[in-house]
């Protein structure tokens, strides 16, 4: 809690957040120190923004959080439309119109002991802050990154809440005047500490292909949908760390934080230092498409 405003630490405990079937303010939802998801960070997790009272794409969260369940082999406690309900209500209860939706998973309460546990019931827990666009500031200048060895384990796929190496590597980046990391796996990338990333070079968009060494991120997949549909070049494909040095744009990109442009790595100036062209393209798209739904134009 270092860091955290006292005043807005008391308002985020008031928030209402929900836990194994009940709604309660923030700061009196409870679980056991014994909890897999304590002990082990044995669980896994969604991120979703809400924009005018609309879930932005939550079919798809939901389709990725069933995929990681699936992948550490724990039943989904709940079917989708009970998902919905249950984080509908929640937004209500918050009231803001634009939140992002944190809800976790993990294993339940049961003896340590790294084997799976029999007949425990899941610990399910969700939670809602305001949602605060980019800064005007950073989108007219853009972040600064740094490249780092890619140290996590080899199942990025899993949207795990175990995210130790996550930590690590952002705070490397904070550490010398960064905002985010981006990460290098044997001299290729993959993919920043907490974003997808993407890179122009001579009017082409490029990010990594799907794997077991990034997150599917329902952001990434929503501009390489507004890239095809508006006629911008895109591609699926390795990079490698020569040619993301050399990148005449690039961004950062993710369910909360939207598309974030790159201008500095390691120090370098990228392309003439500012917000790509091709950039502010997609951002207009982006925007775009928040705004139908925000109007429920678009299918959650």
């Amino acid at each position: 809690m270092i860091g955290y405003c006292p005043f807005l630490l008391k308002g985020i405990l008031l928030a209402t957040a929900y836990l194994n079937g009940e709604f309660l303010p923030l700061g009196q939802a409870k679980v056991s120190v014994l909890d897999r998801g304590f002990l082990f960070g044995d669980g896994v997790y969604e991120v979703i923004p809400v924009y005018g009272g609309y879930f932005f794409r939550l079919t798809l969260h939901l389709q990725r959080l069933e995929q990681s369940l699936e992948a550490v082999h724990l039943q989904n406690p709940l079917p989708e439309n009970q998902w919905q309900k249950i984080l509908q209500e929640l937004i209500a209860y918050n009231k803001g119109l634009d939140q992002a939706v944190y809800l976790q998973v993990t294993r339940g309460t049961a003896v340590r002991n790294h084997a799976f546990p029999d007949r425990v019931e899941p610990t399910v827990f969700a939670m809602s802050n305001p949602l605060e666009p980019l800064s005007a500031e950073l989108r007219a200048k853009g972040v600064s990154a740094v490249t780092r060895e890619d140290i996590r384990w080899k199942c990025c796929h899993i949207k795990s809440i175990a995210l130790l190496a996550n930590v690590l590597l952002r705070q490397e980046a904070i550490d010398v005047g960064a905002q985010e990391a981006i990460l290098l796996h044997e001299e290729r990338l993959t993919e920043g500490a907490a974003s997808n990333v993407f890179i122009v070079r001579e009017g082409v968009l490029a990010t990594p292909p799907k794997g077991s060494f990034l997150l599917s991120g329902v952001t990434r997949d929503l501009i390489l949908e507004l890239a095809k549909e508006n006629g911008i070049p895109c591609q699926e494909r390795v990079i490698s760390a020569q040619e993301l040095t050399q990148a005449d744009e690039i961004w950062l990109t993710s369910s909360t934080r939207e598309i974030v442009p790159v201008t500095r790595i390691d120090g370098i100036q990228v392309g003439n230092g500012t917000p790509g062209l091709l950039w502010q393209q997609m951002d207009r798209l982006y925007q775009t498409y928040k705004t139908k739904v925000r109007a429920g134009l678009c299918e959650s």
